[in-house]
């Protein structure tokens, strides 16, 4: 029981220090595995700890406790799945790099719907090393609770390459789901993924409308080409564009949560590079090109 206990402790220890401080994709599986795999083992080791301590001979039982407490160490995390302690992933701006600056990827003034760093402005991305700096872009109306594509202001506007880049993958067959009903056939539904040569990064749009992609793999985009149109497909409550910026390549990774994710600015009215949180306006004159 000594080794076994020496060994969780490594092994807690090695993968905290990953996520508080290495970073990287070495965090962000970390933070994955903390979180969906040994959490839950976590709390099957402090039922299993109890027992053994009930069971046990008195001489046994200290390291018997020492098992119980590592498995509530273990454990802890669970707290943070299930949003009972909402926490971000534990990563800033200024700790990650690199960073990229766009364009809005509409002609139409938008708005943020979710955005930000931290928890309050960003609840459903900032939990998930992938998504750390994601956005949900929407336009009014929009959280209607109808179950018509067309009662959202942003379902089917034209979207537009907010950098130049390669396209490296495209995916446009997919049906639009019924708003608020979550029957989603894929996390990312239609989508359109580009990589930037500057960084050698890879910027994701999701949630496109069937049949709306006019690009295809291989072809070279320049900032204001016409892409396709904002759907409803995958996992989605309703029609919005998610946006984010990420290091790995989405072609290649086991599963879209499985990259680290990196910060994505967007240009102000001033042409200066920020980061747009929930509720603000994304202003077609804060693009360059305007």
């Amino acid at each position: 029981m000594k080794f076994i206990n020496v060994l969780l402790t490594v092994m807690i220890a090695i993968l905290w220090i990953s996520i508080l401080f290495i970073h990287g994709i070495i965090g962000a599986l970390s933070w994955i595995l903390v979180k969906l795999i040994l959490a839950p083992i976590g709390v099957l080791g402090i039922i299993l700890g109890v027992i053994l301590c009930i069971t046990s001979k008195k001489e046994y039982k200290k390291s018997k406790t020492i098992f119980t407490g590592l498995m509530v160490v273990l454990a802890m995390p669970i707290l943070l799945l299930f949003n009972v302690v909402p926490m971000e992933y534990p990563v800033s701006v200024e700790t990650i790099s690199p960073s990229i600056t766009i364009e809005s990827p509409f002609k139409e003034d938008v708005l943020i719907g979710w955005g930000g760093n931290n928890i309050n402005e960003n609840a459903p991305h900032v939990i998930w090393p992938s998504e750390r700096f994601a956005y949900d872009i929407v336009k009014t109306p929009y959280e209607t609770n109808s179950p018509l594509l067309e009662a959202y202001g942003i379902y089917d506007m034209a979207i537009y390459a907010p950098l130049a880049g390669m396209v490296v993958a495209t995916k446009d067959n997919e049906d639009d789901i019924i708003p608020n009903s979550e029957d989603f056939l894929s996390m990312e539904g239609n989508y359109v993924y580009i990589r930037i040569e500057s960084t050698g990064t890879y910027l994701l749009m999701n949630h496109l409308k069937k049949d709306s992609v006019v690009v295809k793999l291989g072809d070279y985009v320049e900032v204001g080409d016409y892409l396709g149109t904002i759907g409803n497909s995958g996992s989605t409550s309703e029609p919005h564009l998610h946006i984010h910026h990420q290091k790995q390549d989405p072609t290649t990774t086991i599963h879209p949560i499985l990259a680290e994710g990196l910060p994505l600015y967007f240009y102000d009215e001033n042409k200066q590079a920020f980061i747009p949180t929930k509720n603000e306006v994304l202003k077609i004159g804060n693009r360059k090109d305007q």
